[in-house]
């Protein structure tokens, strides 16, 4: 299984993303402020795994302060929390785990700083492992979704590189091959940094699961001849009345998909659900340099001067949304009341 994210030592070890699949690189972060910056960066990218890079951050920092006084510990650490909370602000997951990990601050904090920050550490290395295991229920429950012979369109990277391990959208996908149906893949680029095309169809081709690269604007010709028959995708945030929020273009997708009658799914961890946000119109959207679109790997192909739009996440309704695929379960046709009812399970 690919390894997004290894702690070794005193640092953590992640695997670049930026350059993939021309080169596999990895880079060391020893505190909380070298894993913002490749957060920030995208050296790792996905909700879940930059939920659970931002959790070893904020441990690997408790670390460097656990012989300090108390004031100071918690200065340390309040400075280590707003680092990481502002590298990326869409992805709920980062905030959820941020948030965790302060819970456990603050249970063990009374028993002193030292056993504070190793109890930290060990939170985060829960965190990761839990991770794995949350994809591989939740794939376990989405590949019944898919039936054999099935031609399944992508979006983005939702794979084990988005995560602790295994994948929300490919760990569907990588279940239901597990199970013994023949499961062929469309991963469209994903422009403008291209995750399908350098790491999803990469990810694909490591497990040796069928798969065909296309350019974004091919999928709705594919779907008219048709030639797919479901799309699952990840994403960043599930907001309370079951809007979707994920890399820019999932919504051109979904929007097609209902035109041809084709399911939409959307695979991830509950920690994505986010009831504190009532639509996605109340969801900040990051804007990312103007240098992504204007070319790519130091190649540029625009014109000097023209102006850039760089949006890195889109809003998809809950009305295009056919299933929300989760480790407690399924929810299909989700609304309000269905996330509702999934969260109060927990």
């Amino acid at each position: 299984m690919i390894e997004t994210l290894i702690l070794k030592g005193d640092a953590v070890e992640l695997i670049d993303q930026r350059i993939l699949p021309l080169a596999f690189e990895t880079v060391r972060c020893s505190n909380a402020d070298e894993m913002a910056q490749a957060i920030r960066d995208m050296v790792v990218r996905g909700a879940p795994a930059i939920g659970v890079a931002a959790a070893y951050g904020y441990a690997l920092e408790a670390q460097l302060h656990s012989t300090a006084s108390t004031p100071s510990f918690l200065s340390a650490m309040e400075v280590a929390a707003e680092c990481l909370l502002n590298s990326r602000p869409t992805a709920v997951n980062l905030a959820w785990a941020v948030k965790r990990m302060q819970a456990v601050q603050a249970q063990h904090l009374p028993v002193g700083i030292a056993a504070c920050a190793q109890a930290l550490l060990s939170e985060a290395i829960s965190l990761h492992q839990q991770d794995i295991r949350i994809n591989q229920t939740m794939g376990q429950h989405g590949a019944a979704l898919l039936p054999d012979g099935a031609r399944v369109l992508t979006h983005c990277n939702a794979g084990a590189l988005a995560t602790a391990g295994y994948g929300t959208a490919l760990g569907v996908i990588r279940a239901a091959v597990e199970s013994g149906k023949r499961i062929a893949v469309f991963a469209d680029e994903t422009r403008p940094f291209l995750q399908g095309a350098r790491l999803t169809a990469w990810e694909l081709m490591q497990d040796r699961i069928p798969v065909t690269l296309i350019t974004d604007n091919m999928s709705g010709y594919l779907m008219a001849r048709g030639e797919i028959d479901a799309v699952v995708v990840g994403t960043d945030r599930v907001t309370a009345n079951g809007d979707v929020v994920n890399k820019i273009g999932t919504y051109m997708v979904a929007v097609l998909a209902q035109r041809h009658n084709i399911p939409f799914y959307v695979a991830c961890p509950v920690s994505t659900l986010d009831l504190n946000t009532p639509t996605g119109a109340e969801v900040p959207i990051e804007e990312r340099s103007a240098q992504e679109v204007l070319g790519f790997a130091g190649v540029r192909w625009a014109p000097e001067g023209v102006a850039v739009r760089n949006p890195a996440f889109d809003v998809t309704p809950a009305a295009l949304v056919t299933a929300i695929i989760t480790e407690r379960g399924i929810v299909h046709q989700p609304d309000r009341a269905g996330i509702a009812r999934l969260m109060q399970s927990l």
